[in-house]
């Protein structure tokens, strides 16, 4: 299979993985008159098949042990256990934001959920797998909570802020980046205990885990919907061609930002990969603020807390990257 052995491949893996994660949204931003839960149908699917199409690719380029498929025979029973059970965390968490992006916009919902879920995730990681400097890695953190802060600050200069981000909204994403922040610990069990998973088998049975648990999460939030009235599934099969594709599209980017990710930590250990990648909350505000004009008409002091986030977004990267080598 194909891991990088050399910082520099890993660390550009995680910084696409971040674009990746920080800009799948936008193909659900790009659905008109969908909702969210008959457009998660397809993005749970495109997640899967294109983990599997990596791992049948960039995973089986030898015919070692490392393999897709010869890990897969060698690994333990209890770890495609954890890796099902991270990716049905993840989609729990995942709903949750999407629904948090529709109801509160992409430059508020991104930094809020992903901000929380960076510092769960990668500490609940580093536990498991104490790997790099742990000062400059809770530093780095650091810099990414204040980042979190700073987003709010900035929405909540905006005029009409308060009558787009409700309570409920601010809920729904602290509660996704808890969540968010929870499957982490699974697949860091998952590659480093007993006969492991490698990251291309993590990749197609944590998706496919997140695919299979939909028949719980989305069917609730279709009879139980956070935004709007009850869908059936009747209206999937009637939705339109261009939400077809968006969703699976979503799913591959999303996808390939995942497989990046895993494979990436592979080299620099899981809490750091993942530390890297949740700097994604920076790229979807870019979205967001660029693409959406989310933050249209906004004023001095908005803008201030803007720039002050992205460069302690910034700062978090380099602190984290800088604690793969430092010890």
């Amino acid at each position: 299979m194909f891991v990088p052995h050399a910082f520099n491949i890993a660390l550009l893996m995680m910084i696409t993985s971040a674009i990746c994660w920080g800009s799948w949204a936008n193909t659900y931003k790009g659905v008109k008159n969908y909702r969210f839960e008959l457009f998660y149908w397809d993005y749970a699917l495109g997640i899967f098949l294109i983990s599997l199409l990596l791992a049948f690719t960039m995973g089986s380029t030898s015919n070692d042990a490392t393999s897709f498929l010869n890990n897969v025979r060698a690994a333990d029973g209890a770890n495609f256990v954890y890796t099902l059970a991270g990716g049905a965390v993840f989609n729990l968490a995942n709903l949750l934001l999407v629904a948090g992006i529709d109801m509160a916009g992409l430059a508020i919902a991104f930094p809020v959920s992903i901000g929380i879920a960076l510092v769960v995730g990668v500490v609940s990681s580093y536990l498991l797998q104490p790997k790099g400097s742990s000062g400059l890695l809770a530093a780095g953190v650091a810099f990414a909570v204040i980042a979190v802060i700073l987003d709010g600050k900035a929405y909540g200069s905006l005029k009409r802020a308060a009558g787009t981000a409700s309570q409920k909204s601010i809920i729904v994403c602290i509660v996704s980046g808890v969540l968010m922040g929870l499957w982490a610990p699974f697949v860091t069990h998952a590659m480093t205990q007993g006969h492991s998973l490698g990251p291309y088998s993590v990749s197609v049975f944590f998706t496919l885990g997140a695919l299979a648990s939909c028949l719980i999460w989305n069917v609730y939030f279709m009879k139980h919907p956070l935004v709007g009235e009850p869908v059936n599934f009747g209206e999937f099969f009637r939705g339109p061609a261009a939400g077809h594709m968006l969703g699976l599209l979503g799913g591959a980017i999303w996808g390939i930002g995942t497989v990046f990710n895993l494979v990436a930590a592979n080299f620099t250990g899981v809490a750091i990969s993942y530390a890297i990648g949740q700097s994604a909350p920076m790229v979807a505000a870019l979205w967001g603020i660029l693409a959406w004009k989310e933050f249209k008409g906004a004023n001095r002091k908005a803008r201030m807390f803007l720039a002050l986030m992205f460069l302690c977004y910034f700062f978090a990267i380099l602190l984290v990257a800088k604690a793969n080598t430092a010890n």
